[in-house]
C-alpha cells in the first residue's frame, strides 16, 4: 500500500469534503485563543501567524467566532460582524491559502455563557429561558461567574438567525472555504435544544420538534449563503459543559441528526466528552456512558478510530481521519 493508492486511503490521502478539496485528512479542531485585538475584537498579525503555522492540515476549523457582540462570552475572542474583523480574517485566510491550506469559520453565539461587561450596554446575556448557568467566563479582570440571563422574546429570534446569515456573508467575503455552525457545548443553539435550559412554551420550546427549530432555521439560512457543500455543524449530545443538561438526549439528537440528514449540510462534527462513547453512531445506536475503568481505553480508540462517513445516499465507507480530541467529522 502506498500513499498514492486510491483504493487504500491513508491519513495523508486527498479527500473531497462536501465541495471542499483537502490535501490530506488531518482536521485541526477549533481552539479558542483570546488573541483578538483589544477594543475591536479583530484578528491581527498574531492570529495570521498562528493559522499560517498550521496550514499543513487538510482543513482548519477556526476558533469560535461570535456573530455579534451579544454573542460574545469571553474577552478578546474574534468577531465576524464588523469591517475591521472581516479585514483581519481576510489576512488569516490569505495566509492559509498561500500555504496551500483550507480553513472554515466556526460561528457561535454563546447565549447565557457570558457576562454583562461583554454585552452591549452592559445588558444581561440572552438565553432561551431565564435560567442562570453554573459556570464561569473570562473577562479583563480574570475569571468571573457568568451573569444571569434574560429570555429571548419570540420576536427576537429572527434577528438571531439574521446575525448568523450576516456573519456567514462576512466569512465568505473574508475568504473562508466554508463555515461550521457551533451548536454544541452549552452555547445558545445547544441551550435551545436541551430541556434543562429551554422551558419555553412557544414554538421554540417544549417538544423535541420545537426545540430543534432554531438550529434548523440557522442551518437553512446559512446554507443559502455558502451552499450545502460548505456548511457543517458541531453537536455535543451528552456533554456537561457549561451546565448543559437534557433529560433524554438520545431521542433529541437522533431527531436532530435525522433532520440534518434531510438538509444534507457538508458535515457534522460530534464532540465526544469523557462521558460518552461511540458518538459517531448517534443516529443508529444508544448513547452509552464511559465508566472510569474503560475511559482511557475508549478515549484512545475515539482519537484513533473516528471516522468520516458520506451522507450521500448509499455510501457508508469509513475513512480514517485525525482529530484533536474526540470528534467525528461526517461528510
Amino acid at each position: 500500500m502506498t500513499r498514492s493508492d486510491p483504493s487504500h486511503p491513508t491519513l495523508f490521502s486527498p479527500l473531497r469534503l462536501g465541495d471542499i478539496d483537502l490535501a490530506n485528512r488531518v482536521v485541526m479542531a477549533p481552539l479558542t485563543r483570546n488573541r483578538a485585538t483589544h477594543g475591536n475584537d479583530a484578528p491581527n498579525a498574531l492570529n495570521v501567524a498562528y493559522y499560517r503555522q498550521r496550514a499543513g492540515a487538510g482543513l482548519i476549523i477556526s476558533e469560535a467566532t461570535q456573530i455579534s457582540q451579544q454573542g460574545q462570552g469571553y474577552v478578546w475572542t474574534p468577531g465576524m460582524y464588523t469591517a475591521e474583523q472581516v479585514a483581519g480574517w481576510k489576512a488569516v485566510t490569505g495566509a492559509v491559502h498561500a500555504e496551500g491550506g483550507k480553513i472554515i469559520a466556526q460561528l457561535w453565539h454563546v447565549g447565557r455563557i457570558s457576562h454583562v461587561s461583554l454585552q452591549p450596554g452592559g445588558q444581561a446575556p440572552v438565553a432561551p429561558s431565564a435560567i442562570p448557568a453554573k459556570g464561569k467566563t473570562y473577562v479583563e479582570s480574570g475569571f468571573v461567574d457568568v451573569s444571569a440571563p434574560r429570555a429571548l422574546a419570540l420576536e427576537e429570534l429572527p434577528g438571531i438567525v439574521a446575525d448568523y446569515v450576516k456573519a456567514a456573508e462576512n466569512a465568505k467575503a473574508a475568504g473562508f472555504d466554508g463555515i461550521e455552525i457551533h451548536a454544541a457545548n452549552g452555547y445558545l443553539l445547544d441551550q435551545f435544544l436541551r430541556d434543562g435550559t429551554n422551558t419555553r412554551s412557544d414554538a421554540y420550546g417544549g417538544s423535541i420538534e420545537n426545540r430543534v427549530r432554531l438550529t434548523l432555521d440557522v442551518v437553512e439560512a446559512v446554507v443559502k449563503v455558502f451552499g450545502k457543500g460548505r456548511v457543517g455543524i458541531r453537536l455535543s449530545p451528552v456533554t456537561p459543559a457549561n451546565d448543559a443538561r437534557d433529560s433524554d438526549p438520545q431521542p433529541l439528537f437522533a431527531h436532530l441528526v435525522a433532520r440534518l440528514d434531510e438538509a444534507r449540510p457538508a458535515g457534522r462534527a460530534i464532540s465526544c466528552p469523557s462521558t460518552m462513547t461511540r458518538c459517531e453512531r448517534l443516529s443508529a445506536a444508544p448513547i452509552s456512558p464511559i465508566t472510569a475503568s474503560t475511559a482511557p481505553r475508549r478515549s484512545r480508540r475515539s482519537r484513533a478510530g473516528a471516522s468520516m462517513r458520506s451522507l450521500s445516499a448509499g455510501s457508508s465507507s469509513p475513512i480514517p481521519t485525525s482529530s484533536s480530541g474526540c470528534g467525528a467529522m461526517r461528510r
